[in-house]
């Protein structure tokens, strides 16, 4: 798998095809929208929402969107924020983690996890936090299965949505018989 950060130019505009693949990928994921109520009809998710959606998440400091292909194909988006909009909140977050919906159950969302942990850990971050949709059962199983436990439940900032708060230690690695890696 392919992991790149998108890149957006000064014009603040994406690339057609780009854009093509990730409106495709957002209603693949009808589900999580209608939930989300983040787009005004789950079934007819257009570009420009979609492009707007993306462009206010790099708006805020310290994002970051994470592509993942395979096979060149798209196959999952990740945001990241160095930091929650809150500065009570110490540690960096994960925004959205979504997956094509063609390709749920082959592992890759968690490679993608396993990614976003790693850049985090290698950025000397502890511990990365994230919040679940109340109701979003398969997100919340998909989190505790990787290690994510509720520490919290709230609203979000943007709708005002009941969400389950998650966080992870970020763990170092370890080599042979349990000694820190490159410290053998």
């Amino acid at each position: 798998m392919i992991f790149e950060p998108l890149v957006i130019g000064a014009d603040r505009d994406l690339p057609a095809p780009l854009l093509t693949e990730l409106t495709a990928l957002h209603a693949s994921n009808r589900e999580f929208h209608a939930l989300s109520g983040e787009f005004p009809d789950p079934d007819d998710i257009r570009a420009e929402q979609v492009a707007a959606a993306l462009a206010d998440e790099l708006a805020q400091p310290g994002a970051e969107v994470l592509l993942a292909r395979s096979e060149g194909r798209l196959v999952a988006v990740a945001i990241t924020l160095a930091r929650h909009p809150d500065p009570a909140e110490p540690d960096p977050w994960i925004g959205l983690l979504m997956v094509s919906g063609a390709e749920q159950g082959k592992g890759y969302g968690r490679r993608v996890v396993t990614e976003v942990e790693e850049r985090f850990r290698a950025a000397g971050r502890r511990a990365v936090s994230l919040a679940v949709l109340e109701g979003n059962t398969r997100a919340l199983a998909f989190w505790t299965a990787l290690g994510y436990e509720v520490v919290d439940h709230r609203t979000d900032r943007a709708l005002d949505r009941p969400c389950a708060v998650l966080r992870k230690v970020l763990r170092t690695p370890t080599g042979p018989a349990g000694a820190p890696e490159g410290r053998v």
